[in-house]
């Protein structure tokens, strides 16, 4: 799938082609999938995995990493181009944004919110945070840029992203624990 994805947009891939590449038939294809969008789905979670962010004990080097997993991910993939469109039909297909959001969304991030809980317990970061911005704005800068395309998706807009949001989160002590 992703072969047709580098070679046309995602607005004219079908499931017809999807079941033409993998050689075998469309209602195969329907029996374990309700629709193109879902094949997608399951294709971004191959690819991009559900638990990127590690936990080694160093707050700023697994956010770092973590965020630099999903850019190299983006950077060598033609999802980041099908993205927009797949989430034009997860917000308007129930079904697909709920397996949208347990599949792929939720575990992404709750890999990252235990990082986050982690540096909170050794200290690095406040105990008053509010975890789901942190969240959203880890991410959101990687998103944007697939989603507009108007700045490169590189590694480096990871560290430019993980010291911004820790300038805001961090404890006074937390350049004590970075790793350099």
């Amino acid at each position: 799938m992703l072969f047709l994805l580098a070679k046309a947009p995602y607005n004219q891939l079908t499931l017809e082609a999807i079941a033409a590449q993998a050689q075998t038939s469309k209602p195969a294809l329907r029996r374990r999938w309700q629709s193109m969008p879902g094949v997608v789905i399951h294709a971004l979670i191959a690819t991009l995995g559900s638990s990127p962010t590690p936990d080694t004990g160093c707050v700023h080097c697994d956010l770092t990493e973590g965020i630099s997993s999903l850019a190299r991910s983006f950077a060598d993939s033609p999802l980041a181009r099908a993205l927009p469109g797949l989430m034009s039909d997860v917000a308007n297909e129930p079904e697909l944004h709920e397996t949208f959001m347990n599949d792929y969304f939720e575990p992404r991030r709750a890999s990252t919110r235990r990082v986050l809980e982690s540096a909170i317990l050794r200290g690095e970061l406040r105990q008053t945070l509010d975890m789901e911005l942190a969240l959203d704005m880890l991410a959101a800068p990687l998103y944007h840029r697939v989603f507009f395309g108007h700045q490169p998706i590189t590694t480096d807009v990871a560290e430019a992203t993980v010291m911004a949001v820790l300038r805001g989160i961090a404890t006074d002590t937390w350049p004590g624990h970075r790793e350099i």
